[in-house]
């Protein structure tokens, strides 16, 4: 389960994303959205909300969930349950550098424009594999991040 966090700042709408930890066996130094792995007798929700105090201390407070969209299943076989939710920009941040190198806000605007969504294809394990891409300044945001975005964007505009 993730947290599709969105910060009502006064300037606009951003979406907070992480950058994982460099160190991490698994998906290092990619952007995310906080998550994890939902604990036995856990609900998607608790897990999400759970997952995003741990990495980046997000208290429950200063988030309004607003629903759920679609699961998204990884070429890896992971299946995401991404929940969006309004932030209130009052909230104070602690990154936990066991998980999260960095956490940064992407303007909301800028990833549901449709110009800059790119399908891009790699192969990987012997199959070409087909992701979204929505690259901002120095930040490469793509595969499941990207297309948990892409699903939002669908969702609002199609």
């Amino acid at each position: 389960a993730v947290l599709a966090p969105i910060v009502a700042r006064p300037g606009g709408l951003t979406v907070l994303l992480t950058q994982r930890a460099s160190h991490l066996r698994a998906h290092s130094g990619q952007i995310a959205f906080p998550g994890g792995k939902i604990d036995p007798g856990e609900t998607p929700r608790e897990a999400a909300l759970r997952e995003a105090h741990e990495e980046i201390g997000l208290e429950e407070r200063f988030v309004e969930p607003l629903g759920w969209l679609d699961p998204y299943l990884t070429g890896t076989g992971f299946r995401i349950a991404p929940l969006v939710a309004l932030i209130d920009p009052s909230f104070a941040s602690t990154i936990n550098p066991l998980e999260v190198d960095e956490m940064f806000e992407t303007p909301f605007a800028f990833l549901m424009d449709p110009a800059n969504h790119r399908l891009d294809q790699r192969e990987w394990q012997g199959r070409m594999r087909k992701f979204y891409v929505m690259p901002h300044e120095d930040r490469y945001i793509w595969g499941a991040t990207a297309g948990i975005l892409r699903n939002l964007y669908e969702r609002l505009f199609s």
